[in-house]
This record gives C-alpha cells, sequence and structure tokens, in this order.
C-alpha cells in the first residue's frame, strides 16, 4: 500500500509540473508573438551583383536562410528583433555581422575573399599568388590527410591531381605509389619525379620520400609542365613534386595535437583450388605425376595458411607555437604494419624539429631536424614461378593432400610430393623471413635571411641528407630444401650516403602602379659521397637451431666474399627566374637553369634548360566586366626544357675494367696479388643529358561566385638523346648512349564544385580525368627490344618495344578460342602460310590507359564529416602470367577449379584447353591478357568533429574520432586479386601480374586530438 501512495504521488507532482508548463506557454504565447520578427534583405557583391547562395544565420542559434537567385533572402527571427546580430557568409566573400537593431530589411555588401583569391603556393625557390599562376601546377589538398590512414607520402596524390597517374603496385607492408606525371619520358633512366620538401631536393621515386611521416605535410604541389619545372633544370624532366611541412604556428599560446589509427586488413578475395580427388585426376590426364595414392585426402588449405590478418598502427604527436618574431614546431611518430603475409613487416619511426627567428629587422634564421628510422622484414618473392619460391602462385599451386611439415623430419617443410618439383607456400616464405632493410635517415636544415632593401631579400641556406642502409639476408640451412643445398647463406650490406645541398637565392620584388615584377638569381651546388661495404658466407651448422643467423655462422666466404665501393658526383648549378605582371591581367615569366654535372666527360658537362610562360587573365578585360557569372578566366601557354640525369652512372663515360683475382688457398697463389682484367664496359665520352621539351597551353575559369572552377590543360613533350643501354653483339660489352626520341601528349581536366554550402549542410565535389598518348619514336642502333618473361614454360618474353608504338605493349598469339575437335587453342594465322610460327605473333595488348580519372567528394552536417575517394583507370590491359601456372596445367601444380571446363573428349564445346598439350596451349596470347578497367573507391572515412566549451575549459580544442575504409570497392573484369597490379615499376614493363603480392581491403578506426 505505501508503494503505491509514493507512486500516486510521485505520479500527481509529474501532473501538476505539466499542467503548470502548459499555463506558462498559453500566458507567453503572445509576449513571443510579439519579439519575434521577420526580417528581408539583399546580399550583393561590391559590384551590385546578387551573390547566389549566400547563407544568412542569426547568431547564437541554428536559425538561417539562404539567398536566391535574385540575392534576396526571407528570416523568421527566434531572439528579439533589438538585440539580434546576423552573419553573412559565402564561399569566396569575406564573412560579415550585422546588427539588426530593430531593423525589417537588412541589405549587405560582402567583399571578395583577398585570402581566397591571393592563396600563395610554392613554385621552384619561390612562391606566386595563385591566381597569378602562368603555368601548369597543381595543388593537392590535404586537408583530409588527418581523416585518411595512409602511411606513405605519395598516397597523398592519389587521386587528386590531373595529370598525375598513381598506382599501388603491390600491397607489401611499406609499398609507397608508382607517380608518374604525364606519361613516362624515359627507357633506362628514372620515370619518377623530383621531390623537393622544404626546398630541399631529397631524390626521386617512393625511397625519396619514405622518411616523410604524411601527418607532417603542411602542403603539395605538382609541377607539371616544363615551364614550371625548368627551375629544377636537369632533374625535372618527369616532373617535381614541392612538399611543404608543417612548421610554428604563429598563434596565442601552443597547439599540440595528436592522432592514432589502428587498422586490420584482409587479402581482396580467395581462389578456390581443386581438391585431393580431382588434382589426382588432372595428373593422371597430363601424366606430370604418376603414382598417387587413391587414398589421397585434402589436409591443408594454403589460402588460409599463407594470409592473415594485416594489423596497422600509426601513433603521431606535434607541439607548435609562434608570435611575430619566432616560431618553432616539434613533431614525432611511429608507425607499424604487419602483412597479409605475416612474415612481412615495415616499421618507422619519425621525428621533426623545426624553428625560424627573427634576429633583427634586417635578418632572420631557420633551422629543421627530421630523423627517421625505418625498416622493412620479410620481402616476398615475385615473378617466379611456384618452383622457384613465388609465394603468392604456390599457395594456389600447391596441393591440398600436403601437410606443411614433414613428419619424419619436423624442422623441414613437406616436400614428398611423388616426384614433383614443388614447394608450399610457407617453405617459400622462409626463404626471406629473415630478410630485413633498416634505414636511418637524417635531414638537416638552416638557413639565413637577409633583408637588404625594401622588396630585396637574400636567402642562403645549407643541407645534409644523409642516409645509413643496412641490409642483411640469412637462409637457413634446416627447414627449406633450397637452404639445404646451399648448406645455408647469409649477407650483409651497408651503406652511407651523404649529399649536401648548398643554395644561395637573391630576390628582388617591386611594384608600381599596376606593375608587379619579381626577379630571382642564385646559385645551387650539390655534392654526394656514398659507400658501400658488403659480405657473404654459407656453409651454417643444421645443428644449432640457427643459433647464429648472420655472418659469424658461415664457415665458407672467405676475401672474395666481401666488397667495397664508393662514389662520388657533384652538380653546379646557376638559376635564374623573372616575373611579371601588369594588374595580373598580363603576365609573362621567364626561367633559365644551366646544369654542370661530373657525371659527364668534359666538354659536354653543362645542360641549360630554358623555360617561357605567358597569361592572359580574359576576365579582367572591360568587355567581360559586366558578366557577373564569370569571375576568372584566364588562358595560359608556356614552353621549357627539362632534363634527366637519374639513368647516368657517377663514372658511365670512363672506360672500366674488371678484377682478376686469384684462390690464395693454392700454393702457387700464395702472395699473388689481384689483376686488372678485361673491358667491362664500352667508354663513351659523347653521353649528355637526356632533354625533354614541353609545350602547355591551358585555360582556368571560377564562375557561380567561385562555387565552380574548371581547368583545362592540353600538353605536348617530346624527349631526345634518351639514354639506353645497348647490347653489342658477343663478345662485346654493352654501350651506354644517348640512343633514341619519345614523345607524350595528352589532356587534363580538373573540376571542382561547392554543390551545397549552408550553414548545417556541405557537400563538395573535386573530379580530375587525365589522357596521355605515349609513343616511342625513334631508336638509333637498335630497333627492336623484348621484355618481360612470364613463365618459365614458356621461356618467352611477353613485352615487345619498338618506334610507333607506346612502351609496354604485349606482343603475342591471338588466340580465337579452343578447337571442339583437337581440344587445343587456336591461334591466328596472320601470314596465311598455314603454319603457326614466331611470324604469326603480333600486338595483344596494351599496358598504357586510355584515361585515369579521380574525385573526392566531401560532405559535412553538424560536426559530421563523410569522405569518399574515387579512383579509376580505362582502357588498359594486364598480362595475367599467374594464370598460366594457375591454369595452364603445364606441370605438376595444383590449379584453380577453372580447369574443371577443361576440354576432356571431341566436340565438346568450352573455353579451356585439354591439359595435356601445354607447350602448345601456353603460349603468349590474347588467352592471358585481360581488361584491366576498373573503378575503385579507394577510401571512405567518416568522422565527426566534437567541439564545446567544456572541453576548452580543460584545453581541448577538438576530439576528432574517425572510421576509414581502405580498397573496400571495386569495380572490374579483372580475375586476378587485384586490376591495380604491376610486377614491375618499369615504365616497359607495366601491367604484368605473375605472383603478385596482392593489394589488401582495410578496416581503419581513428582519433585526432587538438589541445
Amino acid at each position: 500500500m505505501a508503494h503505491l501512495c509514493n507512486k500516486l504521488q510521485s505520479g500527481c507532482r509529474t501532473g501538476w509540473m505539466l499542467l503548470l508548463a502548459v499555463a506558462m506557454l498559453i500566458v507567453s504565447a503572445p509576449v513571443l508573438a510579439q519579439q519575434r520578427a521577420t526580417v528581408t534583405g539583399t546580399v550583393t557583391d561590391q559590384s551590385g551583383q546578387p551573390v547566389i547562395g549566400a547563407t544568412v544565420i542569426e547568431q547564437g542559434t541554428t536559425n538561417g536562410a539562404t539567398t536566391g537567385v535574385d540575392g534576396t533572402y526571407t528570416l523568421k527571427l527566434r531572439g528579439g528583433g533589438n538585440s539580434v546580430n546576423l552573419i553573412f557568409q559565402s564561399l569566396g566573400f569575406v564573412s560579415q555581422t550585422v546588427a539588426v537593431n530593430g531593423r525589417t530589411k537588412v541589405d549587405v555588401k560582402l567583399s571578395e575573399d583577398a585570402v581566397a583569391l591571393d592563396a600563395v603556393v610554392a613554385i621552384g625557390y619561390g612562391t606566386v599568388k595563385q591566381k597569378d599562376l602562368t603555368t601548369a601546377v597543381s595543388i593537392v589538398k590535404t586537408d583530409d590527410l588527418a581523416r585518411r590512414p595512409i602511411t606513405s607520402a605519395s598516397g597523398a596524390l592519389q587521386g587528386k591531381a590531373a595529370g598525375v597517374q598513381v598506382i599501388q603496385p603491390n600491397g607489401s607492408p611499406g609499398q609507397g605509389m608508382v607517380v608518374r606525371v604525364r606519361g613516362a619520358s624515359s627507357i633506362s633512366s628514372s620515370n619518377d619525379p623530383l621531390y623537393v620538401v622544404d626546398g630541399v631536393p631529397v631524390g626521386e621515386g617512393n625511397y625519396a620520400i619514405a622518411y616523410l611521416s604524411p601527418n607532417e605535410i603542411e602542403s603539395m604541389q605538382v609541377l607539371k609542365d616544363a615551364s614550371s619545372a625548368a627551375i629544377y633544370g636537369s632533374r625535372a624532366a618527369n616532373g617535381v613534386v614541392l612538399i611543404t611541412t608543417k612548421q610554428g604556428s604563429k598563434k596565442m599560446g601552443p597547439e599540440i595535437s595528436f592522432s592514432t589509427f589502428v587498422g586490420v586488413s584482409k587479402v581482396t578475395k580467395s581462389f578456390d583450388v581443386l581438391n585431393a580427388r580431382q588434382y589426382r585426376e588432372l595428373m593422371e590426364e597430363n601424366g606430370a605425376v604418376s603414382g598417387l595414392p587413391e587414398t589421397l585426402t585434402d589436409v591443408t588449405d594454403w589460402f588460409d595458411e599463407t594470409y592473415s590478418t594485416g594489423v596497422n598502427q600509426n601513433y603521431q604527436f606535434s607541439i607548435s607555437n609562434g608570435d611575430e618574431n619566432s616560431s618553432y614546431y616539434l613533431g614525432g611518430g611511429y608507425t607499424d604494419e604487419t602483412g597479409i603475409i605475416n612474415t612481412t613487416s615495415s616499421e618507422r619511426y619519425n621525428v621533426k624539429a623545426s624553428f625560424d627567428k627573427k634576429i633583427f629587422k634586417w635578418v632572420s634564421a631557420n633551422a629543421s631536424t627530421t630523423f627517421s628510422h625505418y625498416t622493412t622484414k620479410g620481402s616476398i618473392i615475385s615473378g617466379q614461378g611456384a618452383n622457384r619460391a613465388g609465394v603468392v602462385v604456390s599457395a594456389i599451386t600447391t596441393p591440398t593432400y600436403a601437410p606443411i611439415w614433414d613428419p619424419e623430419n619436423p624442422q623441414q617443410y613437406y616436400n614428398n610430393f611423388y616426384g614433383a618439383n614443388l614447394t608450399s607456400p610457407l617453405e617459400n616464405m622462409a626463404r626471406t623471413d629473415y630478410d630485413r632493410n633498416v634505414t636511418d635517415r637524417l635531414l638537416l636544415s638552416g638557413g639565413l635571411t637577409f633583408y637588404l632593401a625594401k622588396g630585396l631579400t637574400f636567402r642562403s641556406t645549407v643541407s645534409m641528407d644523409r642516409r645509413w642502409v643496412h641490409s642483411s639476408s640469412f637462409l637457413d640451412p634446416i627447414r627449406t630444401s633450397y637452404g639445404r643445398t646451399q648448406h645455408g647463406t647469409a649477407s650483409d650490406t651497408r651503406s652511407d650516403d651523404m649529399r649536401m645541398v648548398y643554395d644561395n637565392i637573391l630576390t628582388w620584388n617591386k611594384s608600381f602602379n599596376l606593375h608587379n615584377l619579381e626577379v630571382m638569381a642564385g646559385t645551387s651546388a650539390t655534392t654526394s659521397v656514398w659507400e658501400q661495404l658488403s659480405g657473404s658466407r654459407s656453409y651454417f651448422s643444421s645443428t644449432n637451431n640457427n643459433a647464429i643467423p648472420n655472418l659469424e655462422g658461415g664457415n665458407n666466404g672467405g676475401v672474395r666474399g666481401q666488397s667495397y665501393g664508393k662514389s662520388e658526383w657533384s652538380i653546379m648549378s646557376y638559376l635564374a627566374r623573372v616575373s611579371y605582371n601588369y594588374d595580373s591581367r598580363y603576365l609573362v615569366t621567364a626561367n633559365f637553369r644551366a646544369d654542370g654535372s661530373s657525371k659527364l666527360a668534359p666538354g659536354h658537362r653543362w645542360g641549360y634548360f630554358p623555360s617561357f610562360s605567358a597569361a592572359w587573365r580574359i576576365s579582367g578585360e572591360k568587355f567581360l566586366s559586366d558578366v557577373r557569372w564569370i569571375n576568372d578566366l584566364k588562358l595560359r601557354a608556356g614552353w621549357g626544357q627539362t632534363g634527366n640525369q637519374a639513368g647516368l652512372t657517377e663514372y658511365g663515360w670512363m672506360q672500366q675494367y674488371s678484377t682478376n683475382y686469384y684462390d690464395w688457398t693454392l700454393t702457387e697463389n700464395a702472395h699473388a696479388v689481384p689483376t686488372v682484367g678485361g673491358r667491362k664496359n664500352i667508354k663513351n665520352q659523347d653521353l649528355t643529358w637526356e632533354t625533354t621539351s614541353q609545350t602547355n597551353v591551358g585555360l582556368d575559369f571560377a564562375l557561380l561566385n567561385n562555387r565552380l572552377s574548371l581547368s583545362l590543360d592540353y600538353y605536348y613533350k617530346y624527349t631526345k638523346d634518351m639514354l639506353m643501354d645497348v647490347p653489342l653483339p658477343s663478345p662485346y660489352p654493352s654501350i651506354y648512349r644517348n640512343d633514341g626520341e619519345m614523345s607524350n601528349q595528352g589532356f587534363e581536366i580538373t573540376l571542382s564544385s561547392v554543390n551545397i554550402a549552408r550553414k548545417d549542410f556541405n557537400w563538395s565535389t573535386d573530379l580530375n580525368v587525365s589522357l596521355n598518348r605515349n609513343k616511342l619514336e625513334k631508336l638509333d642502333l637498335k630497333q627492336v627490344y623484348y621484355y618481360a618473361k612470364t613463365s618459365d614454360a614458356t621461356n618467352d618474353n611477353v613485352i615487345r618495344m619498338t618506334p610507333g608504338h607506346p612502351l609496354s605493349m604485349f606482343w603475342g598469339y591471338v588466340s580465337k578460342g579452343v578447337d571442339p575437335e583437337t581440344g587445343d587453342l587456336i591461334y591466328e594465322d596472320r601470314n596465311g602460310d598455314g603454319e603457326i610460327t614466331p611470324l604469326d605473333k603480333t600486338w595483344i595488348g596494351n599496358a598504357n590507359p586510355k584515361f585515369t580519372f579521380g574525385m573526392t567528394n566531401n560532405f559535412s552536417w553538424r560536426g559530421l564529416n563523410l569522405n569518399i575517394l574515387i579512383t579509376g583507370s580505362y582502357g588498359n590491359d594486364i598480362f595475367n602470367a599467374s594464370r598460366i601456372e594457375t591454369e595452364g596445367m603445364t606441370t605438376a601444380n595444383n590449379q584453380t577449379t577453372a580447369v574443371l571446363r577443361r576440354w576432356r573428349i571431341p566436340g565438346q564445346q568450352t573455353d579451356v584447353f585439354r591439359s595435356d598439350n601445354p607447350s602448345w596451349n601456353v603460349k603468349n596470347s590474347t588467352y592471358w591478357v585481360e581488361d584491366g578497367s576498373y573503378l575503385k573507391v579507394k577510401n571512405i572515412t567518416l568522422s565527426y568533429d566534437i567541439t564545446s566549451p567544456k572541453l576548452k575549459r580543460i584545453n581541448i580544442t577538438r576530439i576528432q574520432p574517425y572510421i576509414s575504409l581502405q580498397n573496400f570497392i571495386t569495380w572490374t573484369n579483372y580475375s586476378g586479386y587485384d586490376p591495380e597490379v604491376s610486377q614491375s615499376e618499369s615504365a616497359t614493363q607495366m601491367g604484368i601480374d605473375w605472383g603478385t603480392y596482392p593489394n589488401v581491403r582495410t578496416v581503419v578506426v581513428g582519433l585526432n586530438l587538438t589541445f
């Protein structure tokens, strides 16, 4: 009863409170109605034109409205009309806060946002306002890097810039991207762009920026055409990527940030293979193995044993502060990634410290220190047959009846395959699980800037880039059959590479009336010293359980097992630039650089690289002054020359000789000394730079109050004096010479739009499309080259290079399907002689895409952010060499269940040939060529910004948790693991998949904190 009374009393109290609240609302309703007011008005720009889509927000509330096509708005106020402020916002304009003061009509004129119009971007040895660019420069948006769980700096470029093709060739831990700026322009030299970090050239390729954490990147620009890149001269033929890292922020009080993420990865797909019974039937058909017992059963799922769950984790921390006279930045981090093949991993520690200090009015100083320690372990063997340690292929080709370990020798992997030459994927993984590459990298940079007079500055900097690399391997003499035949082997290589860069730059800026002039001149010198010491040994003990897995444990090696190398080179450069514009309407820029390299013979050491560019801001002319929907319209054109010295060896122009050594264990050689051997090369004192000339024409639009921007570019670049290693008839060695010419031409589209811009919801899109056509124009000494053997069964190259065609073109037979009567493939008799011979080969595929594209969509709603990155490629072919081993039925390899459709009886209609004529059916042909086109949702990231006054009271500015999906959705017709693949990173051998480490699908959970 007491409990019932308590409930009644509680219910009565609640009822009275509700009645009181309703009464108060009824009494106050007329008062509230009297206080609410409606405000109308028009939002225009400074010229009186309506601003469409501007937001009008009642300050302190979520109450707002949007202007229509005539710039008008209507807003019902929640607060009293006398005390309300309205906030007016629109993209490309400065926000304004206006007091209502009892008015019912509030008109506002918005001023153009000078920061948006005059954003400064980095160019070589200087900066320029974005609107004053006369060259083809892609500005890579980096504001989403904190929410994208990438560990490679090159990954920030993927899908973000037109004309920049970025692919992830494989999924091994620590693997960077293959980056091509407007196609490949070299055969023997590098085709990677030059990376310049904080003004210091750090090299080409992923190795150059492997030390750099993406979290430290503030901005990225890609200099794509010669007129922008020529200022870097002989190293800029493949474009230049300028990276600016985070520096001290000039804010009141320190800013502390911490970010972390943890991800799990799985292989993107699996393959069904023959079971023990089906495998036995196939072996009886093709005769590869005889005598297989009928009692064999399935014992091991090799796919599950090979692939596991990969885990990657990342932790980054930074603190920065500054004022008008000084600033500093301290940061550090740790990244660890274990691959889906669990013997592979990568790890990186990174630390950075920088400061800027204005010492006096006439001089300031800056210094920066970056150190990174990164390690990769257990790289697998790929691009080889399953019987030669190819891990990925052997996960499919190893019969399921085999156990992992040999029951009679528990320390050895099972290899009793009834006479067949097979090795399991786990044994192949064990071949390299001791492999380790460790790099310690230290970058030091310091400089002084002297303010000599108004507009006149002189900057002098010195930078050191030093790399210590330690590579070691150990093949134990116990677990693997190959290790036992070699009695165990070990190797150890250590190198020290130090590069010094000395820059001295004088810059003068002068503006008078509507004229703006900048003149820059300076020098740059680079020196490099590289040393390497290596050793190897064999014959390790098999009884001590690999107690000494290094050189010390081997018994055979001696003096011949060691080697030493050293090389030095240097470049001296003189550079200059003149930029002039009149009222930012007519713009002209000229660059010049002269490079002298010690890698070339005297008399040929200097190369000269000029460039010119101009732009006309058409929107600044009077005849467009009344066209208000065009905010900016600019026509650009440029021409320039750049060089490529990456293919030059330090002493390639000199005659080199081998060294004769003698077996000092023989009595007659007890006192022998080495002697000079035969010639290793044919010297070529006429070697010179590869030189690329490029013409670019572009058009930039900004429309509808800068809500839509569009850039169109056409380019044509032509490379002469290509460096090539040309083979000569025996017994002569090859000769390295300038031999050939190549062209690339293409078209690029970059589109950015603000689709919706409201207080609570925003949606923006960035789209880029790139078309490039590559062609080898000319070869001198030798007209045809062959590359890329794709199978042990065929011993034939699938790529043919000859003038008139692009690089990476597949060469072979045209397959017309399976003959129902014989079960063999029908090849096209192209010359009509009644026989199938090598004369019937033709072009069967092209690894170069017809076009590539990338699209980013950003959505935000009340602190919730959704970022979707889509990448794609269309028209490229892939030669799936893995299928030759997994469907070719050439050996005792197990096969995928695709071969269950194989031809067995005359008259059978099928798409899979018979099993017992491999030499005919596995020729390089269109049978193995597949469409490599794909559309991939590369990244989906959902994040939420948590901000509140309560957090600020405990010094937390923002908490941002997020979840990210990487590589989760791919639309493609390719039958392999992933169409974004290439066994080789060479421009001459792209598009081949032969047991390549699969790309992975990853789920990531992360957190960003700002204090």
